[in-house]
C-alpha cells in the first residue's frame, strides 16, 4: 500500500479541486479562470525524468522540441541509448553540455540500481531525497517527477517561477512570492497540493498564454 494517495485520473483532479475549494475560498476564482485542470500523468523510470530534464529552465515549445530531436536521435531513449549516444549527437538535439551530463549521470545511477520504479511506495520526503542524491537533479525537477510521473497528490514544487507568478496574480500579491512564503502560502492546501499545483500552472497557462511553462 502507498504511503499518501496519488492523483491517477481525473476523479482525482476533481476530488482534489473540491477539497482545496472548502480549505481556501480563494481558490473558487482560480479554478473559474483555469477552467478544466488537466490530469498531467506521464511515464516514470529514465524516460519520465530525462523528459524533465530536457524541459529544465525551457519554454514549453522549446523543450518539446529538443524531447523530439532526441527521441529522433536516441531510440529508444534509456539508459543504454543515452550512454552510447556521442556528445555531438547530443548537443545536435539542443542539450546544453550541462544536461547531457546530467542525462549521462543519470543513466549510470539507473544502470548502477537506482530504481525510479520504487519511489511512488516512499513518502514524498524520502523520494525527493533519494531523487537529490542524484547528479544534475534539484528540488524542483524531484518534486516535478513524483507530481507527474509518480501522481503523489500532496507535493507543490513552490521554487517554480510560474507558480510563484501564478499566486502573486490569482492574490494581488505585491511581489511575487519566494519560495519559503510560498510554501508557506500552500500549507493550508494539503493534503491536495499537487491539485493546487496544477491548478496554478492551468491558471498561468490561460492568464499568460504567451508564455506557458514547460510543466504546464
Amino acid at each position: 500500500m502507498r504511503p499518501m494517495r496519488c492523483i491517477d485520473d481525473h476523479d482525482d483532479i476533481r476530488a482534489g479541486l473540491q477539497s482545496l475549494q472548502k480549505a481556501d475560498p480563494r481558490l473558487a476564482a482560480v479554478i473559474e479562470v483555469a477552467g478544466e485542470v488537466p490530469l498531467r500523468r506521464r511515464e516514470g523510470g529514465y524516460r519520465g525524468i530525462a523528459a524533465i530534464v530536457v524541459a529544465q529552465q525551457l519554454s514549453k515549445a522549446a523543450a518539446d522540441t529538443i524531447w523530439s530531436r532526441l527521441a529522433q536521435a536516441v531510440d529508444p531513449v534509456c539508459p543504454k541509448g543515452v550512454l552510447c549516444a556521442s556528445e555531438e549527437i547530443l548537443r545536435r538535439c539542443g542539450l546544453s553540455r550541462g544536461k547531457i551530463r546530467t542525462l549521462q549521470k543519470l543513466a549510470v545511477a539507473c544502470n548502477d540500481g537506482f530504481d525510479f520504479d520504487a519511489l511512488p511506495d516512499l513518502p514524498a520526503a524520502e523520494a525527493i531525497s533519494a531523487m537529490t542524491s542524484l547528479h544534475g537533479v534539484g528540488p524542483w525537477t524531484a518534486e516535478v517527477y513524483l507530481l507527474f510521473c509518480c501522481g503523489h497528490a500532496d507535493i507543490f514544487p513552490a521554487g517554480d517561477v510560474a507558480l510563484q507568478n501564478a499566486v502573486r496574480d490569482a492574490f494581488g500579491l505585491a511581489e511575487r512570492p519566494v519560495e519559503k512564503a510560498l510554501r508557506d502560502i500552500a500549507s493550508p492546501w494539503s493534503p491536495w497540493r499537487g491539485v493546487a499545483a496544477r491548478l496554478f500552472w492551468r491558471y498561468y497557462a490561460v492568464t499568460k498564454r504567451d508564455a506557458t511553462p514547460a510543466v504546464a
